[in-house]
């Protein structure tokens, strides 16, 4: 990409779209989409982050307020809004935010009766997909029809993967659910990565889930382990990224070496 256009530095394909997935909550879903966003924006890259879940963490791990906000990626998803005018520049620099209210909580419902459903966030992004190295897309923790619209929009799927006994519940569904919209809805849908989160290195246990990961999902699996830290999850209530918020700390470190491993993958 073209960086004398206020773009990135050509690090990932123009407007390579990876959606955040795991319908499981608590596994450092939106940890995961904020802080490799900001290490992305770190890198050099232009990277739009959407938040497409109704419960905004990604938009107020911005520092951006989810209740104040008369407009958000809903008003984009109806039609009503074009997303170039919902897109908010934030404090990382190379970073920009589609925020999300809970209005979003009502899209399911209403969506459901629109012509052609499943293509609306995949339809908001395309005038704006070519402008940023990255599209981010967090997810909600379901698998209903705001992320069906996250695939079907996506070049790849990110699954952040806690570190914690069951890790591979609920695992075969979401795979399942990728294979249905890459065979009805997407050809070119694949799992770009699955990320470890929450490891302890001080447990057996959090080694054991990896291998079983790693055996699960093979080449997949990025080497960065994402650990747990109180810092990491201390970032959000101050609306700042780790990077912001915690610059030398051993959790946004993890995110710097990841977004290097995505960059080379892409």
């Amino acid at each position: 990409m073209d960086s004398t256009n206020g773009k990135g530095d050509g690090l990932g394909r123009p407007g390579s779209v990876l959606a955040v997935v795991n319908q499981k909550g608590g596994v450092g879903k939106s940890t995961t989409a904020v802080n490799l966003a900001a290490s992305l924006g770190e890198s050099g890259a232009h990277v739009l982050l959407v938040d497409l879940d109704p419960q905004g963490n990604a938009t107020s791990g911005y520092g951006l307020d989810k209740n104040q906000r008369e407009q958000c990626i809903y008003d984009a998803l109806l039609g009503e809004v074009p997303i170039e005018q919902l897109i908010e520049p934030v404090e990382v620099e190379g970073v920009f935010v589609v925020p999300s209210t809970i209005q979003l909580a009502g899209a399911e419902i209403e969506l459901v009766s629109s012509f052609s459903r499943e293509n609306k966030l995949k339809s908001v992004l395309q005038p704006v997909r070519g402008d940023f190295d990255f599209v981010i897309i967090d997810c909600p923790p379901s698998l209903g029809l705001l992320t069906i619209n996250a695939l079907t929009a996506a070049d790849g799927v990110l699954i952040p993967v806690q570190c914690e006994y069951y890790a591979l519940e609920g695992l075969t569904k979401l795979l399942e659910t990728v294979r249905l919209v890459k065979t009805q809805l997407n050809p070119a849908l694949e799992v770009f990565g699955v990320v470890m989160t929450m490891y302890d290195r001080r447990t057996r246990l959090s080694q054991q889930v990896v291998d079983e990961v790693r055996d699960f999902f093979g080449e997949r699996v990025f080497e960065t382990l994402i650990p747990r830290s109180v810092r990491l999850s201390e970032a959000p209530s101050f609306g700042q990224p780790g990077m912001l918020y915690d610059p030398t700390g051993r959790g946004t470190d993890a995110y710097r070496r990841l977004a290097k491993e995505v960059v080379a993958r892409v």
